[in-house]
């Protein structure tokens, strides 16, 4: 038998999203106890979540805030006692991975992160109840299917650092490729090959975030419609790319 306080941590650390293993060896209650106190008995009362307020580190925030418009979501906890962050990442870019697991960190210290393989891509996952709160663009279905803007303080966050944002963009729905074209040069025909960054979001609001970002910045861009989805931006520019490479460069 327990007494109440042990089930009560016990209940409060799987609340946070804890293991059933890592909950067990810390309270020394076993699994199969612990389960049955989710099943069985009845919820122990909660205060009210506290408010999250600012992330802890802006810098990181507006970069994750990038990479959460492109590629992630927020999903409800199946008992309804919190929320999953989940950033999707292509298993190719190990780096990205990393920088998406700094920069949950960074801005809510000491939630747990961790990477789930899915098929043809990892998901970097946290836990928090307040996930909801710092991303306010969480809603019912898809992005692209409904009103995207940011609040006055995430524009805050934005306007400080453009580039992290920008970045968080491009390493989600972006990426840095090589063109090449032909021209005629004493009656000799050339190639030449020059950098350009892409940006595809099937969203008009975010891809107008990310334009009007990039407005700011002084960066030259233009749309780029492709099978008739005008769901592309393209920066070719000279000056421009030079200004992305220095800022943002290719996924790694």
């Amino acid at each position: 038998m327990h007494d109440v306080s042990t089930r009560k941590r016990a209940l409060a650390l799987v609340a946070q999203g804890r293991s059933l293993n890592s909950v067990s060896r810390e309270t020394g209650v076993s699994r199969a106890a612990i389960r049955s106190w989710q099943q069985r008995l009845q919820p122990l009362p909660r205060m009210a979540a506290p408010d999250p307020g600012p992330p802890a580190d802006d810098c990181a925030y507006a970069y994750l805030l990038g990479l959460y418009l492109g590629d992630g979501c927020i999903s409800a906890h199946p008992r309804g006692v919190g929320y999953y962050l989940r950033i999707a990442c292509a298993d190719a870019w190990p780096g990205l991975m990393q920088q998406c697991c700094e920069a949950i960190t960074k801005v809510r210290p000491g939630v747990g992160v961790y990477v789930l393989q899915r098929q043809g891509c990892s998901a970097v996952t946290s836990y928090s109840r307040h996930w909801p709160r710092l991303f306010p663009q969480h809603g019912p279905g898809k992005k692209h299917e409904r009103r995207i803007a940011l609040k006055p303080w995430q524009q805050e966050i934005v306007d400080a650092y453009p580039w992290e944002f920008i970045r968080g963009l491009i390493h989600s729905d972006g990426c840095r490729i090589t063109n090449w074209t032909t021209r005629m040069v004493a009656s000799e025909r050339k190639r030449y090959e020059y950098p350009r960054y892409f940006f595809t979001n099937a969203s008009d609001d975010i891809r107008g975030l990310y334009t009007d970002t990039l407005d700011k910045l002084g960066i030259e861009w233009t749309h780029c419609t492709r099978d008739g989805n005008p769901y592309n931006i393209s920066v070719a520019r000279k000056a421009s790319v030079a200004l992305m490479d220095a800022h943002v460069g290719p996924k790694h």
